[in-house]
């Protein structure tokens, strides 16, 4: 297996808008994230993945860009990035952008042009179809789409096909100057780009190349999984607890690996970068193609597979308030863990800004166990094969918002099915909105939390989503100065990863695989073996190590004044042994 720096480095992901804010405007900023430096130097990533900060009318918090090479207002200026770029550098820490390019705003240049009328030379820009005259549709879709026909010129019409936006609605939205619709698998306000026309790519490639020579260290590429539609956009059928058909249908396309091979060749192979694709639907097979070992396309892939395990199983939609099953998730794990060993390589995480709080559906969130729930999670993570991906605040055991109540939803995908799933479900706001509240992703936003002071220490302002009450107690100044603390443990991992190949490039092998509670599992590599022990569960249980590790070192271990080799595991204990 070929080493590589991104392999063998730590991923920290920063929301810039809850980071920290410098101006007192309530809303995160660069310069903001500049001043963190150290705090981030201290606890040893080597990685800054940055949510998009270029310039943006917010509709879903920057992933609707209207200038791929401008920054936003609030975000600070051009100047700005470029001196946090050059201070990341002098201490060691590599950034990472994210590169949105599945749709755009249609506040972007092109997408004005192309709305303007049919013969405009960027039309083609984007995927524009028309609609479904009602005379060929059956009475069934035009009462269950009744909401959603439009009429131009005296004919009603419904949308192109049966999709769904992934953000509720429909996927297509009408254009009233042209009558004609537009394709937008997210918001109305993020219409998709059409990748079967080489400007289109070209106009990408060449803004990804001046980023490059800005001197950027990598792209995060969102939903990059669904730049290839399907031919002839077929609709598809509706899947349980939905009101429209699967856009996920556009998932893995027909082109997606001839676009990125090209991409590659254009772009990425020109440069020493780090790429992680957000794959969605991405199966075992189709990741071994995106993130080979060749280098063909992408370093690395995001799979959906096990933070889907507490999907809904009644409805069938992600809207839940039950646990992460450890069976499931341990299984789906070891999948991954084998399936690219040797041939393509795993991107490991279990937060990021679109989910929920991992303590709140693994650990013990609020609880007496909150921390040491916090570092068994973060050891079963952290001790496996591939480059993982710390979340802001998931080094603090961050957790989730006790939301009480809809209106203190920010995030679009909340509050879209909120409405929709009460309104055309009929399910009630009663049972709904614990399921929403539990997993929305405004739980993985609220603010960053610095100390104990007014608003966490994040502004100075009125911050643009409420702080979580409990930062009084859970914040980064104090944990600073704890040595036991969830920061210090997340540091300890990191530095072990740092001076181990074992842990960066060692085998796995999954041990107890039904046990309900106990993660266990071994690296080997050569001669050498690591025992990673973890009871994920607030159950005291019995575990007797393989007689080959109980002269082994103990690496790290998250109870203090405990035996780890005792024969006993205390709830949420978590340990590593080197042989």
């Amino acid at each position: 297996m070929k080493k590589t720096w991104w392999k063998e480095a730590v991923v920290y992901q920063i929301y810039p808008r809850s980071f920290c804010d410098s101006n007192g405007d309530g809303i995160g900023d660069l310069p903001g994230i500049e001043s963190k430096l150290d705090y981030l130097k201290e606890l040893g990533i080597d990685v800054i993945w940055l949510s998009p900060v270029y310039r943006s009318p917010n509709d879903d918090n920057g992933y609707d860009i209207s200038d791929y090479e401008d920054i936003m207002e609030e975000f600070g200026t051009m100047a700005d990035f470029d001196r946090l770029l050059k201070k990341a550098h002098e201490k060691g820490i590599k950034i990472v952008m994210d590169l949105v390019v599945n749709h755009s705003s249609d506040e972007h240049a092109w997408f004005m042009e192309s709305r303007k009328d049919k013969e405009n030379a960027k039309r083609d820009y984007y995927i524009w179809r028309k609609g479904r005259p009602l005379s060929t549709v059956s009475k069934e879709e035009q009462e269950r789409f009744a909401g959603d026909i439009v009429e131009y010129r005296g004919e009603k019409l419904l949308p192109p096909n049966n999709w769904g936006s992934f953000f509720s609605g429909p996927a297509w939205g009408f254009d009233e100057k042209t009558g004609e619709f537009y394709l937008h698998l997210f918001s109305k306000k993020q219409p998709d780009l059409n990748w079967e026309n080489e400007i289109v790519r070209k106009e990408v490639f060449d803004m990804m190349c001046r980023w490059c020579e800005k001197g950027i260290d990598g792209f995060r590429m969102d939903v990059i999984s669904l730049i290839s539609k399907p031919e002839g956009l077929p609709s598809t059928e509706i899947p349980k607890g939905a009101v429209y058909g699967d856009g996920a249908i556009c998932a893995n396309g027909p082109r997606v690996h001839e676009f990125l091979q090209e991409m590659n060749q254009k772009v990425l192979s020109k440069y020493d970068l780090m790429t992680v694709g957000e794959t969605a639907g991405v199966t075992l097979e189709e990741a071994k193609q995106y993130a080979n070992e060749a280098q063909t396309e992408l370093n690395m892939v995001f799979q959906f597979e096990h933070v889907s395990l507490d999907d809904s199983a009644k409805y069938g939609f992600k809207w839940n308030t039950e646990k992460m099953p450890l069976v499931p998730l341990k299984k789906n794990l070891e999948k991954w863990q084998l399936g690219l060993q040797d041939v393509a390589w795993n991107s490991i995480y279990l937060c990021n800004h679109d989910q929920p709080r991992v303590l709140a559906r693994l650990g013990d969130d609020g609880g007496q166990y909150r921390e040491r729930s916090a570092k068994c999670i973060a050891t079963f993570l952290h001790m496996m094969q591939g480059t993982p991906y710390v979340y802001q605040g998931e080094e603090l055991g961050m957790g989730n918002y006790p939301f009480t109540d809809p209106s203190q939803f920010r995030d679009l995908e909340s509050i879209n099915a909120y409405e929709e799933l009460t309104e055309k479900l009929h399910i009630s706001p009663e049972e709904l909105f614990p399921m929403i509240a539990h997993k929305s992703r405004d739980n993985a936003r609220t603010p960053m939390q610095w100390n104990s002071e007014k608003e966490a220490g994040f502004t100075t302002g009125t911050p643009w989503i409420s702080v979580n009450p409990n930062y009084t107690t859970v914040n980064a100044e104090e944990q600073l100065k704890r040595a036991d603390s969830v920061f210090h443990y997340y540091q300890k991992l990191i530095a072990l990863r740092h001076s181990s190949d074992l842990i960066v490039y060692g085998d796995f092998h999954l041990l107890l695989p039904e046990d309900p509670d106990l993660f266990v599992y071994e690296r080997s590599l050569g001669e050498k073996k690591l025992l990673v022990v973890c009871n994920v569960s607030e159950n005291e249980r019995d575990f007797v190590i393989p007689e080959e590790f109980k002269t082994g070192k103990l690496l790290i271990h998250n109870v203090e004044g405990e035996d780890a080799k005792r024969g006993h595991l205390l709830p949420y204990e978590a340990f590593v042994i080197e042989i």
